[in-house]
């Protein structure tokens, strides 16, 4: 298994059990960390995960470097759960 690369200044925290349903996470961002670091970074698209820890079960940020093989650059897949991903836009709340 490979390393961690954690996310700095993108923290998560796991939703509350009395929150709505539709609220997933909750996430903080401490600004000027989370500009260096995305500064210290060449890449058009950084995909990232929450997890929690095994050992802690704190949540945390974490880049995914996945890739599919025979991947192009310039390009994400679209990796959402296909149960939480809306029909169409008129599912979204906004």
């Amino acid at each position: 298994m490979s390393d961690i690369e954690f996310i700095n200044g993108l923290v998560f925290k796991l939703r509350a059990e009395n929150a709505p349903d539709y609220l997933l996470a909750k996430f903080s961002i401490k600004r000027a960390e989370l500009i260096a670091w995305l500064q210290s970074r060449d890449d058009e698209w950084i995909n990232g995960e929450a997890k929690v820890s095994k050992t802690s079960g704190k949540p945390y940020a974490a880049v995914d470097n996945w890739k599919p093989s025979g991947a192009k650059g310039g390009t994400t897949p679209d990796r959402r759960i296909p149960s939480m991903a809306p029909a169409d836009d008129s599912d979204i709340p906004f």
